[in-house]
């Protein structure tokens, strides 16, 4: 009995004859940094909150700056009909989509058959680019401030294009006027049809808003 008893004795630091070693304790982590975004806010966007808000507000009389409209999105559509007959026309105009709104446009699809222009459903037509937020301020800036002054002969929009639900819409008829197009590089000249959507409920709040925001309406 006695010599079980040692053996289930358990072992401790008893071959030096004094306590056993604690555990060495590990290093503190070192503190987390937050990682660097590397992003710019839009200027469109930013001009938004700081001048035209408190501007909308004063002029139409919002109590609230929740009143105030606002952009909630913009739908660039290039429509290619020679596209059902050959589709790297379509390639190209996707291209050429893409470049200019940095954001990868989707494919167009006829939704009926029409025998007169020989049309059946389901061929690809065209191409659309739904842009929000950030890339939506952007192309605006670049739209208003850069490709519309570049239009030969260019004396300002005109403000009878909305819709009667505070949306606008704006044809161009090549898309050469951006300078992210290469004129070398296109096959044809293309026009888009550009839709602003807005959250104002009539159109006078919408060109309120538009034209703060820099779009040059024709008198």
């Amino acid at each position: 009995m006695a010599k079980a008893e040692k053996a289930q004795a358990p072992k401790t630091g008893a071959k030096t004859g004094g306590k056993a070693k604690a555990a060495p304790q590990a290093a503190p982590a070192p503190p987390v940094r937050p990682k660097a975004q590397g992003k710019v806010p839009p200027r469109l966007g930013e001009r938004f909150k700081t001048a035209v808000v408190p501007a909308l507000m004063r002029e139409r009389g919002y109590t609230n700056s929740l009143q105030v409209p606002r952009l909630e999105k913009i739908v660039i559509n290039m429509g290619v009909g020679e596209g059902k007959d050959n589709a790297k026309v379509l390639d190209f105009a996707a291209a050429d989509l893409a470049t200019i709104s940095g954001q990868r446009p989707v494919i167009t699809r006829a939704k009926k058959s029409i025998a007169n222009f020989k049309l059946r459903a389901g061929v690809p037509i065209g191409a659309k680019v739904t842009l929000r937020g950030t890339r939506m301020y952007e192309f605006l800036d670049r739209l208003i401030n850069v490709a519309l002054p570049r239009v030969r002969d260019f004396r300002g929009i005109s403000p009878k294009a909305f819709d009667g639900r505070g949306n606008f819409a704006l044809g161009l008829k090549e898309q050469v006027i951006f300078p992210e197009i290469v004129y070398d590089k296109i096959d044809k000249a293309r026009g888009m049809d550009v839709v602003i959507v807005t959250s104002a409920r009539t159109d006078e709040e919408a060109k309120a808003l538009l034209a703060h925001l820099g779009m040059p309406f024709r008198e």
